[in-house]
């Protein structure tokens, strides 16, 4: 198993906060939804799934104390994949939950998890150091949920008062502004997504799936209020994940880790930002390129000398043109705000400084030219 820690900054929870929380998943009792304030920090999860979603984020209870706080409740696991797929320089965190019994189990390595009824997964978003006051503003809780064989989606934006999240499957955009330690002043005009947009990265033919959750992509440390340890065994310990699932798995490379390979690195990076859709069965699966890491050891898949399929820039002679970033296709969408250019469609409005960076220096380590 891998060992490359997920901090617990990764959670994006305040240090005391984290250290204050135990997670014990075999005590998931199902009470209504009126507790009162002085009983909220004791009182369980509450997922009626015959009457979700929940119109307001705070009756799951997923989270105790102030909602804006983010601490998660008892059995509100938290994870983080290895590589994250990047939306506008946003912060995330995520956790799963699921009602007593429920366990997920191990189909392969590179498919999620088989995860049972009842089981949510839960996805925040915010920027910190936001205009005019510089604090942090949560835009927005992603939450999937399985019931009656089926993934479904429910997603709660936040009010301008970081007091609750209300569910909306509509879509917005929302002009947001902020410093960040790295890039300085930044801003966008971030989206929302729909419930159709929701759809289209988190399918598999007709059937919604979540992206994230795959056991390459959880095989990696995390550290936990109680000390680190491999993200696959606590979810067994915790009782969510049936225990026996196969030793050997491999990790999917940390696209950001310099020591890595650096093809190894690309192909982390692609896995996550791209593969959901280019992939057999997927939105894009038209398209030539097979972007799954399980894939991308043939660098055809890659897009390596593959012509475009969809020509849209004469000077554009490949999707990846060994040596030269400005006749490669991939260059060209992911360096593109335009909404008929850019690659992710969905999901990005700014471009990934980072990723770009990366991808360009491999398409220039690349050689021979193509023919």
């Amino acid at each position: 198993m891998r060992s490359v820690q997920r901090s617990r900054e990764a959670w994006g929870l305040p240090l005391a906060s984290v250290c204050a929380i135990a997670f014990v998943a075999c005590t998931h009792e199902l009470v209504g939804p009126d507790a009162t304030p002085d009983d909220a920090a004791a009182a369980p999860v509450f997922v009626d799934l015959s009457s979700l979603p929940y119109p307001a984020l705070s009756t799951y209870r997923f989270f105790v104390g102030e909602l804006d706080q983010l601490e998660p409740n008892t059995g509100v696991l938290p994870f983080a994949p290895i590589n994250a797929l990047f939306t506008d320089y946003a912060h995330k965190n995520r956790f799963v939950w699921m009602p007593a019994g429920a366990q997920a189990s191990h189909v392969s390595d590179h498919e999620p998890l088989a995860f049972e009824e009842g089981t949510v997964l839960i996805k925040n978003f915010w920027y910190d150091n936001t205009a005019p006051d510089g604090e942090r503003r949560i835009i927005e809780t992603r939450l999937m949920f399985r019931r009656n064989g089926a993934w479904e989606f429910a997603n709660y934006i936040w009010n301008p008062e970081q007091t609750e999240a209300y569910l909306d499957m509509d879509g917005a955009y929302l002009p947001i502004a902020w410093t960040d330690s790295e890039h300085g002043a930044m801003s966008t005009t971030y989206r929302i997504p729909s419930a159709s947009e929701c759809f289209t990265c988190h399918k598999v033919n007709t059937d919604p799936l979540p992206i994230g959750p795959k056991p390459r992509n959880l095989n990696v440390d995390m550290a936990y209020p109680d000390g680190t340890m491999n993200q696959l065994a606590r979810w067994v310990q915790e009782g969510y994940l049936a225990p026996g699932f196969p030793s050997g798995i491999q990790a999917t490379p940390d696209w950001m880790e310099a020591s890595l390979p650096m093809v190894d690195r690309v192909r982390g990076y692609l896995d996550m930002q791209c593969a959901h859709c280019h992939s057999d069965e997927r939105h894009c699966d038209y398209r030539p390129l097979r972007l799954a890491y399980q894939d991308t050891q043939d660098p055809a898949n890659l897009g390596v000398c593959v012509l475009p399929d969809d020509p849209i820039d004469a000077s554009v002679t490949h999707i990846v043109a060994a040596g030269d970033t400005t006749r490669s296709m991939m260059h060209l969408r992911l360096s593109s705000t335009d909404g008929a250019v850019r690659m992710p469609l969905l999901g990005r409005t700014l471009v990934h400084r980072e990723g770009l960076a990366l991808i360009n220096e491999w398409i220039s380590s690349l050689g021979p030219p193509c023919p």
